[in-house]
């Protein structure tokens, strides 16, 4: 049988490498802030198991038990509030401080005002097992139409350890076993403490699963966003368009697309520098955003030039949208004022036929043809591609041209 110094030194060991596992995820991303958490209940839990294999060491046995069961108690708060920030729910501290100061009482209480061991390890167990039991909830449920692997192995290993600490305070007041003793460990304490040991690195193990797929999604996310405006880029707009012409493909229905480019930009960018064409670019994704409708997206595709995916519209319902855009624009650009830069823009509008099928190159391709036509037309306008049928060859007068199939704003 393993003796007491040896199982806690394992402890304080496996939360140590734990904690520095977690302390280097926290320096290469800063910004995850569950990583904070887990780092923190890591490194609480290997003093508290310091703390109480010290014990040994001593002739006053109950300070270093109330000490170390108290950080244990503080630790797997910590771990839950790591859950709890992971899924965007608020961290309460005042839970965390509640449970442990209520734990750390109820020990104190059953030591030093009324000795009664059972209940003092009755305590323990409800202030260990709280935290994790309020936590499954979220590790089990889905979230966004997807329960995260890492979330699901954490929760069954929740519900493992919840199910140890019972069974650990049924044979220890039951006295089934060799009861229970602070002091010198029976083989099934020795067995429920490995168990224990091997379930917090299966448990932190879970929370490294929930945190890579948590980084790789946003890393995913990232490859989509254009850096300089936080819309789509042209992968991303690709991605889309590819999605709509299948679905409109098999559901017949149609959708619309915008191009839009910003008028005289090359002349904002050698007149007042780069810096001012961002900020331009950046203050036309806003304006644009505040036209358009829930599930419509917006991208920029390179340079100054954006797109516009409108999911089930049509040409008319485009050119609505476009004229909106156009109106922010302008509304904008009369209350310029001193070294203020007015937007202009030019807009083309098409929408999706069967004959473009799932290629939408031919979409862009008709769009561009139509923001063409806005620019030869002025420029700050929009116009709409909208090619006719064919005509019979002996109705067809000689003053008709495929121009008659373009509507101009």
């Amino acid at each position: 049988m393993l003796s007491v110094p040896t199982l806690w030194t394992v402890f304080v060991i496996n939360f140590l490498a734990l904690g520095l596992i977690w302390g280097y995820v926290v320096h290469s991303y800063p910004a995850f802030a569950p990583a904070r958490f887990w780092t923190g209940s890591s490194f609480v839990a290997a003093a508290g198991a310091a703390v109480a294999m010290v014990r040994v060491f001593m002739t006053d046995l109950t300070m270093p038990l109330i000490v170390g069961g108290t950080a244990l108690v503080l630790a797997i708060c910590l771990a839950a509030m790591g859950i709890r920030t992971f899924f965007d729910r608020p961290a309460s501290w005042r839970r965390t401080l509640l449970i442990t100061g209520l734990g750390c009482a109820g020990m104190c209480f059953f030591t030093y005002g009324y000795e009664f061991i059972p209940a003092r390890l009755a305590v323990f167990t409800i202030a260990e097992t709280l935290p994790l039991a309020l936590s499954l909830k979220l590790l089990l449920t889905p979230h966004e139409g997807r329960i995260n692997p890492g979330a699901r192995l954490a929760g069954v290993v929740a519900m493992l350890i919840i199910a140890i600490f019972g069974f650990r305070l049924f044979f220890g007041l039951s006295g089934i076993g060799g009861g229970f003793s602070y002091m010198n460990f029976t083989p099934l304490q020795s067995a429920v403490i490995l168990v224990l040991v091997f379930l917090s690195m299966a448990l932190n193990f879970g929370f490294l699963l929930m945190a890579m797929d948590r980084l790789r999604n946003e890393v995913a996310d990232l490859a989509l966003l254009d850096d300089l405006t936080g819309v789509g880029n042209r992968r991303h707009l690709v991605q889309r368009l590819t999605e709509e012409c299948a679905r409109s493909q098999r559901n017949g229905q149609p959708f619309s697309l915008l191009v839009i480019d910003l008028d005289g930009f090359k002349g904002i960018n050698d007149t007042h520098g780069h810096a001012a064409g961002d900020a331009c670019l950046q203050h036309f994704t806003l304006m644009a955003q505040t036209r358009l409708r829930p599930g419509d997206m917006l991208a920029r595709s390179g340079g100054d030039e954006f797109c516009i995916v409108l999911p089930s519209s049509t040409l008319r319902e485009g050119a609505m949208i476009a004229r909106r855009v156009l109106e922010v624009c302008r509304a904008d650009a009369e209350h310029c004022a001193g070294a203020d830069i007015p937007i202009s823009v030019s807009i083309g509008v098409a929408q999706w036929t069967r004959e473009m099928g799932a290629q939408p190159d031919l979409l862009i391709a008709a769009a561009d043809e139509a923001l063409y036509d806005a620019k030869k037309g002025g420029r700050n306008r929009f116009a709409t591609y909208d090619p006719a049928p064919p005509l019979v060859p002996e109705l067809a007068s000689p003053g008709v041209s495929d121009m008659a199939a373009r509507k101009r704003a």
